[in-house]
């Protein structure tokens, strides 16, 4: 499981990092105002949703589903989890409406200014401290109580 881990986490900071770039790319794309600049971006933005962002948010998802799997009745007791599986959701629904934007830009119909984009820029540090924190904290539930989680307890005994 530790390495279903570690692609988990590889894909998130893959995903991460498409979130992070892709609205910083529009920022430049709504500034800008000559046809090879903005063919340009068009590029660059089809390249990073569609081969960085999108590949990295479907295998994170994959690998976290697999990770619950190996001991669902216990991980979907723990409120941390459920927190995390909501903002997840949310992520992919922040992924989609940068791949409204993205088409949007596609077909040279972009209503928004660079601040709004500056402002979208935003939402993934947002995104990724409060699953960061529900992940490793686990503020509702057993690490805050000074116990070991079932799931804890049977890593532990596989790798001592």
């Amino acid at each position: 499981m530790l390495w279903v881990k570690a692609f988990h986490i590889i894909f998130m900071v893959t995903w991460f990092s498409g979130l992070f770039y892709l609205p910083r790319l529009f920022v430049y794309h709504a500034m800008s105002n000559d046809l090879l600049s903005i063919e340009r971006f068009k590029i660059m933005e089809r390249k990073l949703y569609f081969g960085i962002a999108t590949p990295g948010a479907i295998f994170t998802i994959i690998f976290g589903l697999w990770l619950i799997s190996a001991n669902p009745h216990a991980l979907m007791q723990m409120t941390w989890l459920h927190l995390k599986l909501g903002l997840v959701a949310l992520l992919i629904l922040y992924h989609l409406y940068l791949g409204k934007l993205w088409k949007d830009f596609k077909h040279d119909r972009n209503h928004h200014g660079h601040v709004f984009y500056r402002i979208v820029n935003e939402a993934p540090i947002l995104f990724l401290t409060l699953i960061v924190i529900l992940v490793v904290v686990k503020p509702f539930g057993y690490a805050n109580q000074g116990l070991a989680s079932p799931v804890e307890k049977a890593v532990a005994k596989v790798n001592p």
